[in-house]
């Protein structure tokens, strides 16, 4: 299909524009982003590499954020070292095919992670809510399922953007306004009809954002009634804190991605876009590892644990 494409069009490769309006911040946002990756990537490999060789944190809620932490470590490395090429490149050139790679990479890390924020919601609504029956009902069976759903709904949600995409015809100009290969801004350079491409985002937005979102949201509910609940003073403190923050990256990620994608291209705005897409692609999973397990006693320990072996 991809090779039809190019066959059909007369663009065969794009322009990203990158940043290129504020030419006196290149050097900041190069410095910026390079911190960026490469926290998120040490974050996110560190909680991999703590969860898989740590057998007190094979849980099912550890098992969840290594499979998060996969989704962070994708979502980056298809975006930021593109991104870094082009802060310090006069003109960055993309590929047709490395623009739908990067599209394809990009939409699956994004939609398993919607989808993972909902697995995780649950897990600790079973955890709060029903503590003596978590075991049993989050079982190892059930967490691979819901982990092998998660991945191959994405897988799928990736594929169909992207090969929707490769149908559209290019036919100049060939500048993307972004620092990386997104939905709206490719569906504004196509000369060939994006009623199809438009019709199934909205699709992906409703079931991936709104469904999820909505069912998050009611996870959370039952968990702030558990423990409003809850007779100790302590324990609601530490519940509501971890609920917080969770809560908060939730809202981060769901706004980032809801105003990324959700406008119409009509009022599509480059700026706005590209500030929202460094939200959900930069700044998230470079948090993810700080807010989710780096705060943690457990994985504190285990941390701990991995660097006296080192040391010895």
């Amino acid at each position: 299909i991809m090779l039809l494409s190019l066959n059909q069009t007369g663009v065969t490769e794009f322009v990203l524009e990158g940043f290129s309006e504020h030419p006196g911040l290149r050097l900041f946002l190069t410095g910026c982003f390079l911190t960026l990756y490469m926290m998120a990537l040490m974050g996110n490999i560190v909680i991999i590499a703590l969860v898989t060789s740590s057998t007190g944190l094979h849980n099912p809620m550890y098992f969840f954020l290594c499979n998060l932490a996969t989704t962070d470590i994708v979502c980056t490395s298809s975006v930021i070292p593109k991104a870094l090429i082009g802060l310090v490149s006069e003109e960055n050139i993309i590929s047709f095919k490395g623009c739908m790679a990067q599209l394809f990479f990009l939409a699956w890390a994004t939609s398993a992670e919607l989808l993972l924020l909902t697995v995780m919601a649950y897990d600790r609504y079973v955890a709060i809510c029903f503590p003596l029956h978590y075991s049993s009902r989050m079982s190892p069976q059930l967490c691979g399922a819901l982990a092998m759903g998660v991945w191959s709904i994405s897988a799928v949600n990736a594929s169909v953007h992207t090969g929707l995409m490769t149908r559209l015809s290019f036919c100049g100009p060939k500048v993307i306004t972004h620092f990386f290969c997104e939905i709206p801004p490719l569906l504004l350079l196509s000369c060939s009809s994006t009623y199809i491409n438009s019709v199934m985002t909205l699709v992906a937005d409703v079931f991936l954002g709104g469904i999820n979102f909505m069912l998050t949201l009611l996870s959370y509910g039952f968990i702030i009634a558990s423990i409003l609940r809850m007779r100790s003073a302590e324990g609601k403190r530490k519940a509501f804190s971890t609920c917080s923050s969770h809560l908060i990256v939730v809202s981060v990620y769901y706004s980032s991605v809801f105003c990324a994608y959700i406008s119409p291209a009509s009022s599509y705005s480059p700026e706005r876009s590209k500030f929202t897409s460094v939200l959900y692609s930069v700044v998230s999973p470079t948090l993810n590892p700080l807010i989710y397990t780096l705060r943690n006693k457990d994985v504190k320990l285990a941390l701990g644990r991995i660097l006296a072996s080192f040391s010895h």
